[in-house]
């Protein structure tokens, strides 16, 4: 039995594979929803595009200008560039490291797609986007937006040479830019092949792990990239080791326990407000975009 003062760890309950799901040319994985997972509350969905080479003078992204409303999405760029515009008058472009965290809220609209020059010259591109819920008390809050740079993100330096990238919440004494109206913790995880990281998680916390890439073991359990990783929610860390070098993303946020009504690109906690979302976009109420 661990002692006093050995945390408790985390064990894996299931992986979960992000099954193949491509938008036109986009390659697209999506571990979540699945045939197994609904959702892991307060997470409701993932879609990992790429990662792929563009060729010069390409489409670029298809995500032109659709509404949502009642959670919040945390976009990922890890590869390439990506050009954001909302009806509640946000602008931006985020480069390869930077992260986009917008809280659609009581309703927004908006656009991610390629800048000209990627369009024109191509290149690499690896997004993930990860929809996080919102409680009902919260599902009406103002539209908001963080376009963060990956120099706008602290870069934390990790006991056996890993990184991790702080986006929202506190780790070691410092603070991630993105304030969450849940508290919710995000962060990436960069790892060297042969660290083992002992990652502190309070008991009753849902963790949301993510394997992009490498080879990697979490309590002691290989596990696959490309899959979400479902662990207990008893202990108090999360031990990951890696065999190879390896990239995760590595959140954890309070559990929410409500309904969830959800109405492609709506969610809500009752049908009721999924049709009262509709009407409300249909009637303008989000604003308006051209992209």
């Amino acid at each position: 039995m661990p002692s006093a003062t050995t945390p408790s760890e985390r064990h894996v309950i299931a992986q979960h594979p992000a099954r193949r799901d491509d938008i036109g040319d986009l390659v697209t994985r999506r571990p979540l929803p699945g045939p197994k997972l609904d959702q892991l509350d307060p997470f409701l969905f993932l879609n990992h595009h790429g990662p792929q080479v563009y060729p010069a003078n390409n489409q670029g992204l298809p995500f032109g200008p659709h509404p949502h409303r009642g959670f919040e999405t945390v976009t990922f760029i890890l590869e390439g560039s990506l050009a954001h515009a909302d009806s509640a008058d946000h602008q931006s472009v985020i480069h390869a490291g930077g992260v986009q965290w917008m809280t659609a809220g009581s309703g927004i609209v908006h656009a991610e797609i390629s800048p000209p020059e990627f369009l024109r010259d191509g290149g690499p591109l690896e997004i993930l986007q990860l929809w996080v819920n919102l409680p009902s008390r919260l599902k009406m809050s103002a539209p908001r937006y963080a376009g963060l740079q990956k120099n706008d993100i602290p870069a934390i330096a990790l006991c056996e040479g890993g990184e991790l990238n702080l986006i929202a919440g506190q780790w070691e004494g410092q603070t991630g830019p993105v304030e969450a109206l849940t508290g919710v913790f995000m962060s990436t995880l960069n790892l060297p092949a042969g660290s083992r990281e002992q990652l502190p998680v309070a008991p009753g916390r849902q963790v949301f792990l993510y394997v992009v890439s490498g080879d990697v073991s979490v309590g002691g359990e290989s596990v696959k990239a490309h899959h979400l990783i479902e662990v207990d929610r008893d202990g108090e860390c999360l031990v990951i080791e890696a065999g190879s070098d390896a990239r995760l993303v590595f959140g954890h946020g309070d559990v929410i326990d409500e309904p969830v009504y959800s109405h492609g690109p709506f969610v809500m906690t009752t049908r009721e407000e999924i049709v009262q979302a509709v009407e409300d976009y249909q009637a303008g109420k989000f604003g308006g975009l051209n992209a």
